[in-house]
């Protein structure tokens, strides 16, 4: 998967004090990326901008 141009952004609901940090990258067409902030050249998850959509939809429900 190629996430050249991704911006990320680090979650609003990462702590900020160095903890557990999730960024997300939503500018890419068709795709949604999630990484561990401290492993920036590590792996990422991808999701579609529906499934995405679902998933924040749960977590707030």
């Amino acid at each position: 998967m190629d996430l050249t141009g991704a911006r990320w952004r680090t979650s609003t609901r990462s702590s900020g004090n160095g903890g557990d940090c999730v960024e997300v990258a939503d500018n890419l067409p068709d795709l949604v990326a999630v990484r561990d902030s401290k492993d920036p050249t590590g792996p990422a998850l991808t999701f579609s901008p529906a499934t995405w959509h679902t998933f924040l939809t749960h977590l707030k429900g």
